[in-house]
């Protein structure tokens, strides 16, 4: 069990990687040569933070968007008023069901993950087009845990500018949106990419955020556990990457053949 000095240097760390944070954006906005920051807001924890970090750095040039399909975030509006009220960030609501109604039926995929992954690319092409029309940048709101277990779309929700919670595990997450006061409901609301109804992440995954956070900062787990982690994140480097290249023309002429 931490002592409480230990608790109070980590939080005191927390606090200060916070502060990091908010000046970094600032400044990978003025070295794109950008006006502010977008972020999509869903509802649950690494929004929450990401929208709170948001707002501290840019309070007059920063949106956040809600995009709702069908009843994907029905329980979530009031847990985003509460979050609108806390840290005063403008939040506006498009609705996307139609549009996604009409591509998935367009497109006609039969696999399920397949046509689910439309919503995020959707919501990402969404929010580059606001992000273009008011000279932004669009903010991620992936954090460790899912970056390293590749737990995103390739180009939806893992198609942003920047990422600036992807070296914070979930626990992490939870003690900063903490120390920025956000909503306790938010803070215990059960992980989920809502790309389904009732979908959740830990379900999903097969083991919990608690345990790949112990992983990732190299504490002892089940070898078992560990084993399906490294083997997810071996699997997804791909998402992780640019889109691969060849070998250049150059590099070919030059080379042993």
């Amino acid at each position: 069990m931490k002592s409480n000095t230990e608790i109070y240097k980590n939080l005191k760390l927390l606090e200060d990687y916070g502060t990091y944070l908010i000046e970094w954006i600032k400044l990978k906005v003025q070295q794109a040569n950008k006006k502010g920051v977008i972020v999509g807001i869903s509802g649950g924890i690494d929004s929450a933070l990401v929208a709170c970090l948001a707002k501290k750095a840019f309070p007059e040039n920063s949106l956040g968007i809600t995009m709702p399909i069908g009843n994907s975030m029905k329980l979530d509006f009031d847990d985003i008023a509460k979050l609108q009220k806390l840290t005063k960030l403008e939040i506006i609501n498009i609705d996307l069901t139609l549009s996604y109604d009409a591509l998935a039926k367009t497109l006609d995929v039969k696999n399920k993950l397949a046509k689910a992954n439309i919503k995020p690319r959707l919501r990402m092409a969404s929010l580059y087009a606001m992000a273009q029309e008011k000279d932004y940048l669009v903010l991620g709101t992936d954090n460790l845990d899912e970056w390293y277990l590749g737990y995103f779309t390739k180009y939806g929700d893992g198609g942003v500018d920047l990422l600036p919670i992807s070296y914070l595990t979930k626990s992490e997450v939870i003690s900063l949106a903490q120390i920025y006061k956000v909503d306790k409901g938010i803070i215990e609301k059960k992980p989920s990419a809502g790309l389904w109804e009732n979908q959740e992440d830990e379900k999903e995954l097969g083991y919990s955020y608690s345990e790949v956070d112990l992983f990732l900062r190299k504490k002892q787990i089940d070898s078992q556990i560990a084993t399906k982690i490294e083997k997810q994140h071996q699997m997804t480097e791909h998402k992780r990457q640019l889109a691969s290249k060849p070998m250049d023309i150059v590099d070919f002429e030059n080379k042993e053949r």
